[in-house]
């Protein structure tokens, strides 16, 4: 089954109907248990990433008020871009 046949079951209460038409009884539950714990799954990972997204938006914020209290900008940290030469690359020594 695709992902995009998952979709529409997803989006769409009668196809899933359809769908779930097709399988047992036994199908159908083992089919929920399944769904079941993707969706517990999902939830961790949901929990895990919100939680390191908080941490780096703290830290950033220390960084930022240790940079203020020190009287540091952005700009002071990072240095000029580097200069492109101009004019042409140099031709190999060793090509013929």
């Amino acid at each position: 089954m695709s992902s995009e046949t998952l979709e529409r079951i997803a989006r769409n209460k009668n196809v899933a109907r359809a769908a779930a038409r097709q399988l047992s009884m036994e199908q159908l539950n083992k089919l929920s248990d399944v769904i079941g714990e993707v969706i517990e799954q999902k939830k961790e990972e949901d929990k895990l990433r919100e939680k390191e997204e908080a941490d780096k938006e703290r830290k950033l914020a220390e960084i930022r008020e240790a940079m203020s209290d020190a009287g540091l900008s952005v700009e002071d940290l990072v240095g000029e871009p580097p200069r492109r030469k101009r004019g042409r690359p140099p031709k190999n020594a060793g090509s013929s």
